[in-house]
């Protein structure tokens, strides 16, 4: 299996907040609506007022990757990039060390003993299924959370497969994904005024470099794309943002040693923005690592 990385966590975002006509490419021309906007969402960023305002927005606009069957292909295509599969259950179970400093990578989007997302995880799991295979492991995640150390983990990855087939842990990397990766992406890239496209193109951004508000983390490469080009819900064209922030993405993978490969954006998520589709219908197909996917 190749992996693309690991996840980072977010320190809480600073206030950054901007009134904007937001539009996604479902609704152009039929409905704008004006919201308050924080440049970067977290839970001190906003006033309830705020949220409540963006949650109302929010409701009237299209699911987008938000529709059940556009988030089950939202999945495929990451697992195409992470695991080189398009059936994303069978990565429950994934747990490997790929050498790139952030201890052992398991589960559907890459959580890290590294990166406090696994620990995240398991102490949140424990709480509700205090039982659980993986809660002995607690003390030394919390000891090697930052690092990449394995110390007092021996048999954790055999612990971690078995877990997995437990119903309730699958639903709680679920929980997790969306709660820290898959909603936040979603929201933002709705309030940046992005259809179902950007909606992914966010979603695949967070689950590689991580909510992060550093320089290379997500909404660091959010930021710098700002810098050059404007949101469609401050009046830019959807296609020259996506385009630029996919042109800081690939020049921050390249700068990695671990993603030097993006094909996930050349010949993929590129090609869906080349091809004009905005609303990511299917049938699509798309290469990661030269092999080919398709969804019909």
């Amino acid at each position: 299996m190749r992996r693309a990385g690991c996840l980072l966590l977010a320190a809480v975002p600073l206030l950054a907040t901007a009134a904007v006509y937001l539009a996604t490419s479902e609704n152009a021309g039929t409905a704008q609506a004006q919201a308050t906007a924080s440049q970067q969402p977290g839970p001190d960023a906003k006033s309830l007022a705020e949220q409540a305002a963006d949650d109302e927005l929010i409701a009237d606009l299209p699911p987008g990757l938000a529709a059940p069957d556009k988030k089950e292909l939202a999945q495929k295509i990451v697992a195409s990039a992470e695991n080189s599969t398009l059936n994303w259950r069978t990565t429950y179970a994934y747990v490997e060390d790929i050498g790139d400093g952030q201890g052992y990578t398991a589960g559907i989007v890459g959580f890290c003993t590294g990166t406090h997302d696994l620990l995240t995880l398991v102490q949140d799991y424990t709480k509700s299924h205090p039982d659980n295979g993986l809660a002995r492991y607690l003390p030394a995640l919390r000891k090697v959370d930052g690092t990449d150390s394995h110390e007092g983990l021996d048999g954790f990855p055999a612990a971690w497969r078995q877990e997995a087939s437990v119903a309730a842990f699958r639903t709680a990397q679920d929980s997790e994904r969306d709660s820290v990766y898959f909603d936040p992406a979603v929201r933002l890239a709705k309030l940046d005024g992005l259809g179902t496209l950007g909606q992914f193109i966010y979603y695949d951004a967070m689950v590689l470099h991580g909510p992060g508000t550093g320089a290379d983390g997500f909404y660091g490469l959010r930021d710098r794309a700002m810098a050059e080009a404007d949101t469609p819900s401050q009046g830019g064209s959807e296609k020259s943002y996506l385009d630029i922030f996919l042109d800081i993405r690939r020049k921050t993978m390249k700068g990695d040693d671990v993603h030097l490969d993006t094909t996930r954006i050349d010949t993929a998520q590129r090609t869906f923005l080349y091809d004009g589709n905005l609303d990511l219908r299917t049938p699509l197909e798309w290469k990661v690592y030269g092999e080919t996917f398709r969804v019909p």
